[in-house]
C-alpha cells in the first residue's frame, strides 16, 4: 500500500553504497534509527535503498550523511530521485566493473602461486615469488573483505567476510614470517611451512561468489527500473483551454490529461472526453485491447492504441497502481533470503568458536609445551586458523548453483541464484497465469462459419482487405488466418475504422462490415437462428465473435481466442501427479478463463484479477501454510512473481517478468516447469551436501590441530597435512558439485 506522507511525519528513501551483505543492510538500519528526529528506518538490501519516516524539523539530513558515512557505508542525497537513482546506478555499474577487473587480475597473479605452492615449493625463491605476488591478491583485489571484516567488528559481529580476512590474513603473516625468517623453526627441528597459494585461492574463489551475487543484484534493480519506464517522464496537461507538457511529477490529482495516438497513460483516472482502445495487458495480461470511452478508468503505465482522449487524473505519484507494483515488487525482492545469509549465520558462530580455539591452543601450548613451548604453540594455532580456512565454505554454494546454472541452461531452465533453489524443494502449491502461461499469449482464428458456405469464394477476398487495413489486434489474427489459405486481399474504398466498433468499406457499390457482435445489432443486421445458436456457443467456450456483413446482410460469423499451448495439459497431469495443488490465475473474463479450466480439468481457478489480485490470492495461500510457486509471463505478473516463493517466467514473456523471476524457462514450455523444479531440488540438495563436506574436515581437524592427541600418542598435526585437508575439502565440494551434471530430470 502506499503511504500518505504529512507535514508531521514525511517519509524519504536515499540509496545507501558499500553493503556487501544483510548484515551491513542491518548496521545501516540501526545507524539511521539512532538519529536524532528519525521515527523509523528499514533498509532494503535488495535495492540497496534506505527508508526513513522522519519528523520534518527535527531531523538532519547532514547528520545523517555523517553518521552513516562513519559507519563504512555511502549514501546519496541528491534531491531530485531521478538524479539520486542514476548516481546509485552508476556507483553500481563502477562497482561491478571493478570487481570484475579485480577477479581478472586475482586469478592472474594466483596461478603461478598455486603452480609454484603445490609442484615447485623448493624451487630458488619459490617463497620470495609468491609472496610478492600474493600481496596484491590478497591487500588489494581482496581489500573488500578487510573493509567488511573491519565494520563487522566494530560492530563486535562477524560474518563469512570476518573469516575470509582472518583466515587468509593470519595464513599471509604467517607465511611471511617463515619466508622471511625461516630459522625460527628451523632451529627447533620444525618446518617453515607457507600457505601463500591457499589464501589467494580463497580470494579468488570467494570474489566469485560476491560477482554472482552482483550480477543477480543488477538483475534485481534492472527489473525495477523496467517498470518505471514504463510511466512517462512528461504529461500532456489540459490548463485553461491551452495544452502545456509538465514533468510527471508535477501532475495533481484533478488536472485534465491529454493523451494521443502510441502514447503511455501517465497517472490513473477517468475518461472525460473522447474513445480510444488501450492496451492493458501489463495489469490483465490479455492481448485484446480494452474500449475506453466516458467514465471508464484508465491506470498509468497502459498503452493507448489508435483513438484520442482526454482524462481527469484520480491517482498521482506513489498512489497509482503501477507505483504500487514497484514498491511491491521492491519490497518482496528485499525480503528474500539467499543461502549465502546462512553462510553468514553459520560464519557469525564459527569465527569466535575458531579464535577461541586458537586462542586456548596458544595458551595451552604455552603452558605445558616444556622446551619448544613458544614455537609449538604458534604453529598450532596457527595450524587451527589454516584448517579453519574457508575455501570449501566459499565454494559450497556458488560451485553447485554455477555447475545447476550450467545443467539448466542446456535443458532450457535458466535459475537466477541460490534464494529459489532454497524454497524450491519445499513447494507444494503452483499457481499458474492462464495468458502466455497456458494458452499462448496471442489470439488466433479458431472458426469462421459462412451463413451461405457459396459465398465464401467471392467474400473471403473482401474480408481480407478490410482487415488488412484494420490497425486492431483481432484484425492481425484475422489476416494470418486467411493468408493462410492463399486469399488474395480485394481493393476496398471508402474504408473507415470505427473505434471500439469495427471496421467498414465499399466494393462498388456494396457496404461490407467486420466488427463486433453489438455494432451489427446496433445497425439492424439480422442474424440467422442457426448463427445465433453458433455464437452462444462460442460464447461459452470463452471466444470472441466477429461478424461480416454486406449491406444488411450477416456473411459470416468468426471465433477469435488465445490457444491452449502444445503439451500444457501433460504439464498439468504431471504436476498434480506429483501431489502438487495447482491453481489458474487470470485477468480475463470469467466465462473465458472457466472454459479454460473445464478443458483443463482444473477445479481451482479465478478470473478478473489484477496485479494486486493476484499477489493477494498467493499471499492468502502463503498464510494457509503453502510454499507457493508462481509462473507467468507478463507485466501483470510481476508482482505476484515477487510475491511467491518460487518465481518462475515464461521465457517468450516480458522482459519485467523474466527479471522478477527466480527462473526462466526459455521455449515457454509448460513441461519444463517439473524439470525446472526437480532440478532446484537437486541442487539445493548439494548445496547442503557442500555445506557438510566444507565443515566435517573442520570438525575432524581443528582438535587435531589444537593436539588433542599429542599427549596420548604423541600426534601432532603437521600445518602441510592441514593445508592439504583445507585443499581436500574444497576438492570434495567441487567434485559433489560436478555430479550433479549426471543426474537426471
Amino acid at each position: 500500500m502506499s503511504r500518505n506522507p504529512t507535514i508531521h511525519s514525511p517519509q524519504r528513501s536515499f540509496p545507501i553504497t558499500g553493503m556487501s551483505c544483510a548484515a551491513c543492510a542491518l548496521s545501516v538500519e540501526e545507524i539511521a534509527q539512532q538519529q536524532t528526529g528519525v521515527e523509523t528506518a528499514s533498509v532494503n538490501f535488495a535495492t540497496h535503498t534506505l527508508t526513513i519516516d522522519y519528523q520534518a524539523n527535527n531531523l538532519s539530513i547532514a547528520q545523517l550523511q555523517q553518521a552513516i558515512e562513519a559507519g563504512g557505508y555511502g549514501i546519496i542525497v541528491e534531491t531530485e530521485k531521478a538524479d539520486a537513482q542514476k548516481a546509485q546506478s552508476d556507483y553500481e555499474k563502477a562497482q561491478l566493473q571493478k570487481l570484475k577487473i579485480d577477479i581478472r587480475w586475482a586469478i592472474a597473479c594466483s596461478i603461478p602461486v598455486v603452480v609454484l605452492g603445490m609442484f615447485w615449493m623448493s624451487a630458488p625463491y619459490a617463497n620470495w615469488i609468491m609472496l610478492v605476488l600474493s600481496i596484491p591478491v590478497i591487500f588489494v583485489f581482496g581489500a573488500r573483505f578487510f573493509t567488511s571484516a573491519w565494520k563487522q567488528t566494530r560492530m563486535g559481529k562477524a560474518n563469512m567476510d570476518t573469516l575470509v580476512a582472518l583466515s587468509t590474513g593470519i595464513a599471509f603473516l604467517f607465511s611471511t614470517f617463515n619466508t622471511v625468517y625461516p630459522a625460527f623453526f628451523t632451529q627447533q627441528g620444525l618446518m617453515p611451512h607457507t600457505y601463500f597459494e591457499s589464501a589467494c585461492v580463497v580470494i579468488v574463489f570467494i570474489l566469485l561468489g560476491k560477482l554472482l551475487e552482483a550480477n543477480a543484484m543488477t538483475r534485481t534493480a534492472a527489473a525495477i527500473q523496467g517498470l518505471m519506464q514504463l510511466q512517462p517522464k512528461t504529461v500532456l496537461l489540459l490548463r485553461d483551454g491551452k495544452e502545456i507538457q509538465v514533468p510527471i511529477a508535477e501532475v495533481q490529482v484533478g488536472d485534465c490529461v491529454l493523451v494521443r495516438p502510441g502514447d503511455r497513460i501517465p497517472v490513473d483516472g477517468k475518461v472525460s472526453d473522447g474513445h480510444s482502445l488501450v492496451d492493458e495487458s501489463m495489469l490483465s495480461g490479455e492481448a485484446i485491447p480494452v474500449e475506453k470511452g466516458p467514465g471508464i478508468a484508465v491506470f498509468g503505465g497502459t498503452l493507448n492504441q489508435k483513438g484520442s482522449f482526454q482524462f481527469i487524473a484520480e491517482k498521482v505519484g506513489s498512489a497509482t497502481v503501477l507505483a504500487q507494483i514497484i514498491q511491491y515488487v521492491q519490497e518482496a525482492q528485499g525480503s528474500k533470503a539467499p543461502v549465502q545469509k546462512q553462510v553468514d549465520k553459520i560464519a557469525g558462530i564459527f569465527v569466535p568458536v575458531v579464535l577461541g580455539i586458537a586462542v586456548l591452543t596458544f595458551g595451552v601450548w604455552l603452558l605445558f609445551g616444556g622446551m619448544q613451548a613458544l614455537p609449538l604453540a604458534l604453529l598450532s594455532s596457527v595450524t587451527v586458523l589454516v584448517i579453519a580456512c574457508p575455501c570449501a565454505l566459499g565454494l559450497a554454494t556458488p560451485t553447485a548453483i554455477i555447475v545447476g546454472m550450467g545443467k539448466g541452461a542446456e535443458r532450457g531452465i535458466l535459475i537466477r541464484d541460490a534464494a529459489s533453489l532454497e524454497m524450491a524443494h519445499k513447494v507444494d502449491t503452483i499457481v499458474l497465469d492462464k495468458t502466455g502461461t497456458i494458452t499462448a499469449g496471442s489470439p488466433v482464428v479458431t472458426d469462421l462459419a459462412w451463413i451461405n458456405p457459396e459465398d465464401a469464394t467471392t467474400a473471403a477476398p473482401i474480408l481480407l482487405g478490410l482487415e488488412i487495413r484494420s490497425e486492431h489486434p483481432l484484425a492481425a489474427a484475422i489476416t494470418t488466418f486467411l493468408k493462410e489459405q492463399s486469399i488474395s486481399a480485394a481493393e476496398i474504398t471508402q474504408f473507415n475504422s470505427l473505434s471500439g466498433q469495427g471496421v467498414v468499406g465499399n466494393v462498388g457499390a456494396a457496404v461490407y462490415r467486420a466488427g463486433s457482435l453489438a455494432w451489427m445489432t446496433q445497425l439492424g443486421i439480422q442474424i440467422p437462428e442457426n448463427a445465433q445458436k453458433t455464437l452462444e456457443t462460442w460464447q461459452k467456450l470463452g471466444k470472441t465473435a466477429l461478424l461480416f456483413s454486406k449491406d444488411q446482410t450477416l456473411l459470416a460469423c468468426l471465433a477469435v481466442a488465445d490457444p491452449i499451448k502444445p503439451g500444457a495439459q501433460e504439464a498439468l497431469d504431471a504436476l498434480q501427479s506429483a501431489g502438487l495443488s495447482v491453481y489458474m490465475l487470470s485477468g480475463d473474463h470469467p466465462n473465458t478463463v472457466q472454459a479454460v479450466a473445464q478443458v483443463l480439468g482444473l477445479k481451482k481457478f479465478a478470473a478478473a484479477q489484477m496485479p494486486a489480485d493476484k499477489a493477494a490470492y498467493i499471499t492468502n495461500l502463503q498464510q494457509k501454510g503453502h510454499i507457493v510457486a508462481m509462473a507467468g509471463d507478463g507485466i501483470n505478473d510481476a508482482q505476484a512473481l515477487a510475491q511467491a516463493d518460487l518465481s518462475i517466467a515464461m521465457g517468450k514473456g516480458s522482459d519485467i517478468a523474466i527479471e522478477v523471476a527466480d527462473m526462466t524457462l526459455v521455449s515457454g514450455d509448460l513441461r519444463q516447469l517439473q524439470k525446472a523444479l526437480q532440478l532446484s531440488k537437486q541442487t539445493v540438495r548439494t548445496i547442503h551436501q557442500n555445506l557438510f563436506w566444507a565443515f566435517i574436515y573442520n570438525v575432524i581437524g581443528i582438535p587435531l590441530a589444537a593436539g588433542v592427541l599429542y599427549p596420548i600418542n604423541g600426534f601432532l598435526l603437521n600445518p602441510m597435512l592441514a593445508g592439504a585437508a583445507m585443499a581436500l575439502s574444497s576438492v570434495s565440494v567441487v567434485g559433489n558439485s560436478l555430479r550433479l551434471k549426471n543426474k537426471q530430470l
